[in-house]
């Protein structure tokens, strides 16, 4: 059997909450089932918003929950570190130079409030296709731009083309990216490096082999499947979960502060949660205490809905 990898990769601007820990837990499930490894990586290009102490406090939960890992986190341990991103911009801007130097890219001056006074497409959920508006400027008409004061991101040059894969839990999914969401960023105008980027550059060096989260983010993999082929990587394994939603229908998220794990273990110890977790992901035949271990034995994909999953009130109440 090939080496398998997975990773935890969790953005550290708050506690996690229990749609992280779901994702986290079928992650570890997903590599150690196989006799993988688990690598955490902590996505924090934004440190305002991702101040260290929130990185500390993560490994913490995730050590009282029960999931360990192999290689990385604050201590660096292992071969591929550092393993904070705000550290390895470095080797973002060599993937993003490569890119350059192939014409792939160019510099966009538009800015968020333009866009959005923009008479651009959009796509049905509301978000707006980039209508390709600095797409033919001239090198001359670039320069007197940045002349003039105006900070430009960049983005990449999209085809016009289908781009598909065959996801490990939801099966097959493709988007005409020309279609789906225009030329996107790969480094914004405030020197931030893009998500999109990023994760590609991160994964491939880390040698992940497969990639557990949830299905907001499945209409991100054909754009990085893309920068994949394009930089010559090697492409993981994706697996895309259902996500918790709340019992008025909305996704769970870090704003629902009695579902993060502060409050939580207020009210239930590790083992409860993680039986809870199991249960809505069909892994768990009752909604019993476990440790992640003791699901080892059992865990298929085939076992975890496809659809989203609603979290029946009072489960994660207390008993």
């Amino acid at each position: 059997m090939d080496k398998i990898v997975g990773r935890f990769a969790p953005s550290p601007s708050g506690r996690i909450h229990l749609g992280n820990i779901l994702s986290s837990l079928l992650a570890w499930l997903s590599a150690r089932s196989k006799g993988g490894r688990i690598v955490l990586r902590l996505e924090d290009l934004d440190t305002v918003r991702c101040p260290r102490r929130y990185a500390l406090q993560l490994e913490e939960d995730l050590h009282w929950l029960g999931l360990d890992w192999d290689e990385g986190g604050t201590a660096g341990q292992g071969p591929h570190g550092p393993y904070e991103q705000s550290r390895r911009t470095a080797l973002y801007q060599a993937a993003l130079k490569r890119l350059e130097a192939a014409g792939l890219v160019y510099p966009c001056f538009c800015t968020r409030r333009e866009l959005h006074a923009a008479d651009a497409p959009h796509r049905s959920d509301g978000r707006q296709i980039y209508p390709g508006t600095c797409r033919n400027l001239t090198a001359e008409e670039a320069a007197a731009r940045k002349t003039a004061g105006h900070r430009a991101g960049v983005r990449l040059r999209v085809p016009e083309e289908v781009i598909g894969f065959a996801d490990g839990h939801l099966g097959w999914y493709e988007e005409n990216l020309a279609e789906a969401c225009g030329d996107f960023l790969l480094h914004r105008s405030d020197g931030l490096f893009a998500y999109q980027l990023a994760v590609v550059v991160d994964d491939a060096a880390m040698e992940v082999t497969e990639v557990v989260r949830g299905a907001d983010l499945l209409d991100s993999t054909p754009r990085q499947l893309l920068l994949y082929r394009l930089l010559g990587l090697p492409e993981p394994k994706f697996y895309h979960l259902p996500l918790l939603l709340s019992a008025d229908g909305r996704r769970l998220s870090k704003r629902d502060q009695d579902a993060d794990l502060g409050a939580l273990s207020c009210r239930l110890g590790p083992e409860e949660i993680i039986g809870k977790l199991a249960f809505l992901a069909g892994l768990n035949p009752e909604a019993r205490p476990c440790r992640p271990e003791e699901l080892l034995a059992e865990f298929s994909w085939d076992k975890v809905p496809r659809e989203d999953l609603p979290v029946p009130p009072g489960l994660f109440d207390g008993t």
